[in-house]
């Protein structure tokens, strides 16, 4: 006993009956509508697993009917009737949305086909619900999911934030110039770190950051830092919006903060200059990144300044770019420039 029940439209009352008691036997809790207008209103008053539908009726015909049905809320899907060398028509009802379609015959051979067509309409609409609750729990899951990546990621920018406070604190206790100026690296490097997190956490997306939002926001911070009225240091930022995973984000986000940093340290001794950051987008899927300045350029020997620390923290995150950043000897000051892969 199959227990579906099924609302079955046809105008020829003989055949209403005949296909009533047939499928009834067969397990289905049958209604009858003898025109398609008193069906749709039963369908409309009342809920079925499925809908048959005959093609030709007076006043309202089977398309005019399962187009209306097919409107309704939760619509059930319909099985339509057609005659023996009606194709065309078949082809049309399938194309206005019937799940399948049965061809009338006299005799038991009818019933056989309806039942076997209501069968496997059923199990597909039975999946196709399944499918549905399966995707909606999906979707509900993931938008759980961003929420807790929203929350873990203002949590981890704010720690950060806490962090770098901590270390400008220190910062300002020291004597030593080189040890307070180590310090002060140390905070921006936090800083660029920090700035992925915000991003990641005040945007919808939670898995990939915009470079270009992120590289204007870390530009600026880095020109508030290192340009003043005695030294003026102009930063120059222009950046396609490609998206990078969090990941690769802060990898090179690092690397932009310390070679923007040693331009604004080292690339004019004597005064002001300008530093410029591009980043585009190429045609084999990469991303080109280059800083460069027209200061005094790197020493002959290409002796790290300072610590060299950030020399290291350069290649370690182009590293985990697979990739390495390369210096342009013929440019009149300083240009690095790294490719990578955008994925």
């Amino acid at each position: 006993m199959t227990g579906k029940r099924v609302l079955y439209i046809d105008d020829d009352a003989g055949i209403r009956r005949l296909v009533g008691r047939a499928m009834e036997r067969r397990g289905y809790h049958m209604t009858l509508a003898e025109s398609g207008a008193d069906g749709i209103a039963m369908a409309r008053a009342e809920p079925y697993d499925l809908i048959a539908v005959d093609h030709y009726m007076p006043g309202m015909d089977g398309l005019e009917t399962l187009n209306v049905l097919r409107a309704l809320p939760d619509a059930p899907p319909v099985v339509y009737v057609t005659g023996s060398d009606e194709g065309r028509i078949a082809v049309a009802a399938l194309k206005a949305g019937a799940a399948d379609y049965v061809v009338k015959t006299v005799g038991e051979e009818f019933f056989e086909l309806l039942d076997a067509a209501f069968e496997q309409v059923g199990a597909r609409s039975v999946l196709q619900q399944a499918k549905a609750v399966a995707e909606a729990d999906l979707r509900a899951t993931n938008a759980r999911l961003e929420a807790l990546l929203g929350e873990v990621n203002h949590r981890v920018a704010n720690s950060l934030q806490l962090v770098s406070a901590m270390v400008s604190l220190q910062a300002g206790a020291l004597t030593d110039p080189a040890a307070r100026e180590a310090l002060e690296d140390t905070q921006r490097r936090i800083q660029a770190i920090a700035q992925v997190h915000r991003r990641l956490y005040t945007s919808n997306d939670v898995e990939s950051v915009d470079m270009r939002e992120y590289l204007g926001a870390l530009v600026d911070e880095l020109a508030e830092t290192w340009s003043s009225e005695a030294l003026p240091r102009a930063l120059r930022l222009v950046a396609e919006p490609i998206r990078l995973a969090t990941d690769r984000a802060v990898s090179l986000g690092v690397i932009v903060t310390e070679l923007v940093t040693n331009a604004c340290k080292y690339a004019y001794p004597a005064g002001s200059g300008e530093v410029r950051v591009t980043l585009s987008q190429t045609d084999d899927g990469q991303f080109l990144l280059a800083v460069e300045d027209d200061g005094c350029g790197m020493p002959a020997d290409a002796t790290p300044r300072g610590t060299g620390l950030g020399t290291k923290l350069i290649r370690a995150m182009a590293q985990s770019l697979h990739s390495i950043v390369e210096y342009d000897r013929a440019h009149r000051g300083v240009r690095a420039t790294l490719r990578a892969e955008v994925r």
